[in-house]
C-alpha cells in the first residue's frame, strides 16, 4: 500500500483526499473533506486573485496541512485549475500554499485536468456502469472540462464556463430575471458549441457527470431527504430530469435554494448556473441521461501518485 495526498483547489472549493493505494490500483479514503473557499471569487472580472479569497484559501491549506501531518504520507500533489490559470497575482498563492505545505501547487492545464477527471471518474465507477465509449463532462466553478474515451482519454477539451463564472457574469437577481437567465445560456452555447467542435460529443454511448453541480442536481431530482454520496454515486438522472430541476432551480430565491437538505452552503449561490451547463452538455451530447459519479479528479490524482 501506498499512502498519498491530493489536493485539488479550484475556482469555488479546495478539497483533500488522504487514501492508500493498492498494488492493484484500487482506492481506499482515509480523509476526504472539502472547504467552500471561493478562489476564483471576482477573478473574472479583475484578472486577480481577492485578498480575502487568498486568506480564505490559506486558512484551509492550513488546516490539510495539520491533517496530512497526522498520515504516514508518502507523496503529495497540490493541483490548482481554472482560477489559478487566469490570474496576474498567481505567485502569492504560489508562494502562499509553499510556505504552508511545503510542496508547489501544479496550476495545471484544462487538457491535463480533464484526463485526471476522466482517470478518477471511470476508474471510481460500478465495473461495466458506464459503456464505451464514455464522454465525462466535469463542471468545476471556473470551467467545464469535456473529455471523450475509450478507457483512456481520446479527445478532450476545456472551455470557461464554470457555476462561479456564469453566476458573476450574469445571474445576480434573486431570482435571476429572464434577460439574466437567456445572456447566460447565450454564453453557455457558445462554449458548448466550442467543446462539440474539439470532443466528438455524440460519438458518446454513454454521458457521466462529475462534481458538485451534477451530485446536487442529482439529489434534488431524486428527493433525497439528505445529501447521501452512497446513494448518489452510480445513480442515473434522465435528461428530462435534469431540465425539470434547472427550471426549478432558476425559479427559486436564494433562501429557497438554501433550504434545500442536500444543498451544501457554498454551492447556494452558483448551482443555478451550474445546472444550465449541465442541461446545455447533455442536449449537446444528444444523451437521454447522466450518470453520476462521487470520484473525480481528486480520486485521479490519488491515482497517478499511486502508479509513480
Amino acid at each position: 500500500m501506498t499512502t498519498v495526498a491530493a489536493i485539488d483547489c479550484g475556482t469555488n472549493a479546495i478539497r483533500l483526499l488522504v487514501a492508500e493505494v493498492g498494488p492493484d490500483g484500487t482506492l481506499t479514503d482515509r480523509v476526504r473533506l472539502m472547504r467552500t473557499v471561493r478562489l476564483g471569487e471576482g477573478v473574472d472580472r479583475t484578472g486577480a486573485f481577492a485578498e480575502s479569497a487568498l486568506t480564505r484559501t490559506f486558512a484551509a491549506v492550513d488546516e490539510y496541512a495539520a491533517i496530512i501531518s497526522t498520515h504516514d504520507v508518502e507523496r503529495v500533489r497540490f493541483v490548482a485549475t481554472s482560477a489559478s490559470r487566469d490570474v496576474s497575482n498567481r505567485t502569492v498563492f504560489v508562494d502562499g500554499v509553499r510556505s504552508r505545505m511545503g510542496v508547489d501547487p501544479e496550476v495545471i492545464s484544462g487538457q491535463e485536468e480533464a484526463a485526471l477527471s476522466f482517470a478518477g471518474a471511470v476508474g471510481g465507477l460500478p465495473p461495466g456502469l458506464a459503456e464505451r465509449p464514455t464522454l465525462v463532462v466535469d463542471i468545476g466553478g471556473g470551467s467545464t472540462e469535456f473529455v471523450l474515451g475509450d478507457g483512456q482519454p481520446a479527445a478532450s477539451v476545456s472551455v470557461d464556463i464554470g457555476c462561479v463564472r456564469m453566476t458573476e457574469r450574469h445571474l445576480h437577481g434573486d431570482p435571476p430575471t429572464t434577460a439574466e437567465v437567456m445572456a447566460a445560456q447565450a454564453d453557455i452555447d457558445a462554449a458548448v458549441a466550442r467543446a462539440a467542435a474539439a470532443v466528438p460529443l455524440r460519438e458518446a454511448a454513454c454521458f457521466v457527470g462529475l462534481a458538485g453541480t451534477v451530485t446536487t442536481v442529482a439529489a434534488m431530482a431524486l428527493d433525497l431527504p439528505e445529501y447521501d454520496a452512497s446513494i448518489l454515486h452510480g445513480s442515473v438522472v434522465s435528461a428530462a430530469a435534469v431540465e425539470d430541476v434547472t427550471t426549478r432551480l432558476l425559479a427559486m430565491s436564494r433562501a429557497d435554494r438554501a433550504a434545500l437538505p442536500y444543498m451544501h452552503p457554498g454551492r447556494v449561490d452558483v448551482i443555478g448556473a451550474g445546472a444550465m451547463v449541465l442541461r446545455t452538455a447533455i442536449g449537446a451530447a444528444g444523451a437521454a441521461e447522466v450518470i453520476v459519479s462521487e470520484t473525480d479528479i481528486l480520486d485521479g490524482i490519488a491515482y497517478r501518485l499511486g502508479a509513480r
